[in-house]
């Protein structure tokens, strides 16, 4: 397995893996964990958006480029893992557990 490469699940597909760019995903996961509360209800998606993008590596993900593609991707992956998750009712908020 390279370096260059993680692999990430999908808490609603528990049993597909993908294989992405390990900078990009770090890089976001950081973001994302530094800017979702510690408690329910969380962020909506659209403000974790906002909060993180002034986060986010600039070469990596210029003006924000691509960060919603990547939020998703991580956000999907934590909550698999434990580590993030949403409130019970809609919309979707997402905080650390």
């Amino acid at each position: 397995m390279s370096d260059d490469k993680v692999e990430v699940r999908n808490i609603n597909s528990p049993d597909h893996i993908t294989r992405v760019d390990r900078v990009k995903y770090e890089d976001m996961k950081q973001a994302l964990l530094r800017v979702l509360p510690a408690e329910a209800p969380g962020l909506k998606v659209a403000e974790a958006q906002e909060a993180l993008k002034p986060l986010l590596d600039q070469e990596l993900f210029p003006g924000g480029a691509k960060s919603g593609w990547w939020l998703k991707c991580v956000q999907l992956d934590l909550e698999f893992k434990g580590v993030i998750a949403r409130a019970e009712t809609p919309p979707v908020r997402l905080y650390r557990l």
